[in-house]
C-alpha cells in the first residue's frame, strides 16, 4: 500500500526507506562521430572563437601580431 510515495505495511506503519528510481542503460555511444560529439565540438569552437574576439578587443592587437611578439 502506498501513500504519496511512502510505503505503509499491513499495520499502517510507515516505511521510511527511499523508493528506488527506475534504472536504464543509455544505448547511445558517446565516442566517435556521434551527434553528441559533433554538438560538443561545435559549442567548444564557438566558445574559442568568441574568446579570441574578446582577446583582440581587449588588447587592441590581432592574433597574428600577438603571437609574433611572444
Amino acid at each position: 500500500m502506498t501513500n504519496r510515495g511512502f510505503m505503509l505495511d499491513d499495520q499502517g506503519k510507515m516505511n521510511n526507506f527511499a523508493i528506488e528510481p527506475t534504472v536504464y542503460i543509455d544505448d547511445e555511444p558517446r565516442t566517435g562521430f556521434t551527434p553528441y560529439a559533433e554538438r560538443l565540438n561545435g559549442r567548444l569552437a564557438m566558445i574559442g572563437f568568441v574568446s579570441l574576439l574578446a582577446l583582440e578587443v581587449s588588447t587592441k592587437h590581432g592574433l597574428v601580431s600577438w603571437l609574433t611578439h611572444l
